[in-house]
């Protein structure tokens, strides 16, 4: 099955060895590692806003893939930064997804896909239990900012001041929308995608 998943989004895999009872996966170099080290690693330097948006819209690319591309639809149910993989030039490439089982529904995803948007403008992980009851949630403390008009003070300082006003409206928009109680009400990954790719036009202009 991995073997015939091809995108430009997704891992690799080159090849496998299975002998002696010792079992290996060989995938292609992550020459830049999982987004989690640029993302809370004190030694990098902190991702451009760009080129957060470019590795959300990556991801998201590689997880419509899975959902409406792949021979089987496929659910990536364990959606985290260490499983968002850079390559050179930063070119996201979602990891850890063949162990995924089918499934007929994209809810949980759609979810996750938008905390990692909270994730690439944050730099803090989406649950943060050592934090106050109220902000450890980091999807739910952003919709509470959101509607007092404090968002700003859930962005990373590296990034703020850095992003169009415009498009961090249209993001707190959209993740609104994935982040509704009943999966019907959210929009299809498609639909994401899209939310992705138009607000890094609007980073751009």
């Amino acid at each position: 099955m991995l073997s015939k998943l091809k995108h430009r989004h997704l891992v690799s895999l080159i090849g496998y060895c299975d002998e002696n009872s010792e079992m290996i996966l060989v995938y292609e170099y992550i020459s830049n590692g999982p987004l989690r080290d640029h993302l809370y690693g004190k030694d990098l330097p902190p991702l451009s806003s760009k080129q957060r948006l470019e590795i959300c819209t990556g991801a998201t690319r590689g997880l419509h893939y899975l959902h409406t591309g792949a021979p089987m639809g496929i659910i990536h149910r364990d959606v985290k930064s260490t499983n968002i993989l850079l390559v050179e030039n930063f070119i996201a490439k979602m990891a850890d997804f063949g162990l995924s089982k089918d499934a007929l529904t994209t809810e949980q995803t759609r979810k996750h896909s938008w905390e990692r948007e909270f994730w690439a403008l944050c730099a803090r992980p989406a649950i943060n239990p050592a934090l106050p009851r109220e902000q450890v949630n980091l999807a739910e403390w952003a919709m509470q900012l959101k509607l007092k008009g404090l968002l700003d003070e859930n962005i990373d300082p590296t990034f703020f001041g850095r992003i169009n006003p415009e498009l961090m409206k249209k993001l707190a928009e959209a993740a609104e929308k994935c982040l509704v109680d009943y999966g019907v009400d959210r929009p299809s990954m498609g639909d994401v995608l899209w939310n992705l790719e138009y607000s890094l036009q609007l980073q751009e202009a």
